[in-house]
């Protein structure tokens, strides 16, 4: 964890016999929707009683909407934004049409890329699982007069069909009082019989004012494009494409760029990566394991009114099932074999917290 400097010399008993109830300080709330595409939808929002707080859609996978520090948005939403889970909406592009953005959406379980057709099927764009609403199991809130400030929410999503693969998602979303971080702990289970083919991404957007002209994206690690050429019109040699740039007339649509990174670590396995605004003063770090998402893709949209980066840890670059197969990578889950992924994100606002933040992030050990 990178810890804020007012976060490491708070008193954890600044509000003893000042608070009544522990929503004055921060927790989980949960809610329905009720209006537009999204009525009817649950959610639950994250109050860290630090000034981060963000939107958990439990029906959508239990991704992450809205995120802001203080005053300051973080991520990036689509014009549609929250919308209903559609199960069966998972052929061509028609992910797209419910994909609200989001501080997190996740690709998967078992598809990440374009849509494709094989012998073993048809798959949709980003596969199926944000469409997929979760049975919550838990909410753990703080108890700050017991000295308990640790929060949790757990869900488990289920990617299922009968007499084929059955893989099941396990989230938590953890956090603690006075601490400005965002914990998902993902246990993906093969309920089947069968071996089932498993891929993952996290696709992770930032958005204004966070992202703005000359945040620095930051990461480190050896990259191609995701076409694999040299000449990209972002990812290339002669452009700074660490920066963010203005709004670009050439990604109106569907213009894009992606870079693939096989993600640099540190001693102990982990990666970083992350945004920093220096007009705002905040850092946005992700981190997690080399060794559970070896990869990380930086996705480009600079489109007016769709002003976009992200950063999206992953088992695979998002390459799909056929062409992963055809070259030996498909990762599959045996019956009963489970794997676990850690991801972190953290905000950052104290200056030595953030240099320590962009040394690591573009240095690995």
């Amino acid at each position: 964890m990178l810890d804020n400097k007012e976060e490491k010399n708070s008193s954890s008993h600044a509000w003893k016999n000042k608070v009544s109830n522990h929503t004055q300080i921060g927790g989980i709330e949960t809610s329905v929707l009720d209006n537009g595409l999204s009525r009817g939808t649950r959610i639950a929002w994250i109050n860290t009683g630090t000034g981060l707080r963000y939107k958990v859609v439990l029906d959508r996978g239990m991704d992450i909407a809205e995120a802001f520090f203080n005053q300051h948005n973080l991520a990036w939403l689509s014009h549609g934004g929250i919308t209903s889970p559609q199960p069966f909406s998972n052929q061509g592009i028609d992910w797209l049409k419910t994909f609200g953005g989001g501080l997190l959406t996740t690709c998967g379980l078992s598809h990440t890329g374009g849509p494709e057709s094989d012998e073993y099927g048809q798959r949709g764009l980003h596969g199926e699982i944000s469409n997929l609403p979760a049975e919550i199991e838990s909410i753990l809130q703080p108890d700050p007069a017991l000295g308990k400030l640790n929060f949790s929410i757990t869900g488990i999503v289920k990617e299922s069909m009968a007499l084929g693969p059955n893989l099941e998602l396990r989230r938590t979303i953890s956090g603690k009082l006075g601490s400005a971080t965002i914990a998902i702990h993902d246990t993906v289970i093969n309920r089947g019989n069968q071996p089932a083919p498993h891929m993952l991404l996290y696709h992770c957007n930032f958005g204004w004012p966070l992202v703005d002209e000359g945040t620095d994206i930051l990461w480190d690690g050896e990259w191609q494009s995701r076409e694999g050429e040299p000449n990209n019109k972002i990812f290339n040699t002669y452009n700074n494409f660490r920066k963010c740039p203005a709004p670009l007339d050439a990604h109106a649509g569907r213009g894009e760029e992606a870079a693939f990174i096989d993600i640099a670590k540190h001693k102990e396995g982990e990666c970083y990566c992350g945004l920093y605004n220096d007009r705002l003063g905040i850092a946005v770090s992700l981190k997690f394991y080399k060794e559970e998402l070896p990869w990380l893709i930086n996705w480009q949209h600079w489109g007016k009114g769709e002003y976009v980066t992200g950063l999206e840890p992953a088992t695979l670059p998002p390459m799909g099932q056929a062409k992963a197969r055809a070259e030996n990578k498909l990762i599959f889950i045996e019956p009963g074999e489970s794997k676990t992924y850690r991801l972190e994100i953290n905000v950052l606002n104290d200056k030595e917290a953030i240099n320590h933040f962009l040394h690591i992030s573009t240095k690995a050990n």
